[in-house]
């Protein structure tokens, strides 16, 4: 009865079109001067303005600083946001000037991975409440310094993991949650990206006008300017980030752990390599298995480049695999596959559990969106504790993702302590913990 129970609640939910309130965002209210929000921005390429321009949905915010090393990018923002409101922000090469900036609330870090750590633990020490994209940090002790430099200042700090936001997202949590599935021993976790393209080789050169490039390598090591290392496609670079392991691994990863409650694994062992585009300059592998096991169940991840057919027929997703049913998850929506009594030696017995309506995602309503309010609801009230993705549970994926790659650099299958908080018997996986600074930057000490 209590199943059907909680079927019944979920349909009706469903039928309500996971509608959301007219009065979600506060275009139409007045707002004082004193009520708003000032925010900066570090790192305004890419998702660092898509988030500026989420929170700028809200009258109760303003960009009163922008900060990049690129000062081709910054000139663009400014223009652009000179559309959205009337302030005119301040503009910065070097973030640490940005963070004197007294009239700052907040920051959204949009930089690429290898400066997220530095960055956000200066940020808090600042006095600065923070939304820093994913991954939170580019190696697992990043990861940890930056909760404990949350913890230590108790600043709101928001994780870029905006799927948590969702409303079929969390509905789908639910039902995973609900024990309805049945017994869940396998979770399958990928992301196809057909529209991933082998890049060009191509010459260092000289660095573009405008650019800073010693600031953008930072704490990376010293290399000469290449275009491929340069702006998105830092993400497949080992200096700089981890693939799409951590890229896109990170937002399926993190729903993953989240409605399984787990939070590191047993043990993890992970194959791939450029098997899709051998000859171009990435580092990272284009195609990859990762088996992570935890205590109750496994978690297979997957990833592949040039091809969007995943499992389910989905370019990406999670599939929560039970006795009963299996519920599947993505950008999309979400649909529950039930499972069938065996008869005989066919399933065409009866359903081992009653029909789940499937979900798609509500039209017209952006989940980034969502999670920026979100973060600006908790910055206005101080309290960490009303975040979707805050930054100890969101910093869950980025670790567990950066195992994977730790298991697929090593080859071998690796076995966390989770008291020491190390790899067992493993010298070699334990070097990538805690990455090397370079350039006279220090990893923070918190």
């Amino acid at each position: 009865m209590q199943r059907r129970k909680f079927i019944q609640g979920t349909t009706m939910a469903m039928a309500a079109g996971l509608g959301l309130p007219n009065e979600l965002f506060s275009k139409n209210r007045r707002t004082s001067a004193n009520d708003k929000v000032n925010i900066g921005v570090i790192g305004c390429n890419g998702m660092g303005w898509s988030n500026v321009k989420a929170l700028m949905k809200q009258e109760d915010v303003d960009l009163v600083a922008i900060c990049d090393v690129d000062s081709n990018v910054v000139a663009k923002r400014k223009s652009e946001y000179a559309s959205m409101r009337k302030n005119v922000p301040t503009t910065y090469s070097d973030y640490r000037e940005l963070l004197r900036n007294k009239s700052i609330d907040a920051v959204v870090i949009g930089t690429p991975d290898h400066w997220h750590c530095k960055i956000m633990v200066d940020a808090v020490t600042a006095g600065k409440h923070v939304y820093v994209e994913k991954p939170v940090g580019n190696s697992i002790e990043e990861c940890n310094l930056m909760v404990k430099a949350q913890e230590k200042t108790g600043k709101v700090v928001q994780a870029g993991q905006w799927q948590r936001s969702g409303p079929h997202y969390k509905k789908a949590v639910e039902i995973v949650q609900s024990g309805v599935l049945g017994n869940i021993r396998v979770v399958k976790v990928w992301a196809y990206q057909g529209w991933m393209k082998p890049m060009n080789p191509m010459p260092d050169s000289a660095v573009p006008a405008g650019v800073d490039y010693d600031f953008w390598l930072g704490p990376a090591p010293k290399r000469k300017f290449n275009p491929n290392r340069f702006h998105f496609n830092f993400r497949w670079f080992w200096d700089y980030a981890g693939g799409l392991m951590t890229d896109w691994g990170v937002h399926e990863i993190d729903i993953a752990l989240y409605a399984m409650q787990a939070l590191a694994p047993i043990s993890v062992v992970a194959s791939g390599g450029k098997l899709a585009y051998p000859d171009d300059p990435a580092e990272t592998p284009d195609t990859l298995q990762a088996i992570f096991q935890y205590d109750k169940f496994n978690m297979l991840w997957e990833h592949a480049t040039g091809i969007d057919n995943g499992p389910y027929n989905r370019t990406e997703g999670i599939a929560f695999i039970g006795n009963n049913g299996t519920l599947v998850v993505n950008r999309g929506g979400y649909e529950v596959l039930i499972e069938r009594e065996a008869d005989g030696y066919s399933n065409r017995g009866k359903g081992k559990m009653e029909i789940i309506e499937a979900a798609k995602t509500p039209e017209g309503v952006s989940y980034l969106d969502l999670h920026a309010k979100n973060f600006i609801d908790a910055v206005k009230k101080n309290d960490q504790s009303m975040l979707n993705t805050p930054l100890r549970s969101g910093s869950v994926a980025a670790i567990n993702a950066q195992m994977g790659n730790i298991a697929y650099r090593t080859g071998n299958k690796l076995f966390w302590d989770k008291a020491a908080m190390r790899f067992k018997d493993n010298a070699e996986a334990n070097k990538f913990l805690t990455p090397t600074y370079h350039n006279g930057w220090e990893i923070p000490t918190v």
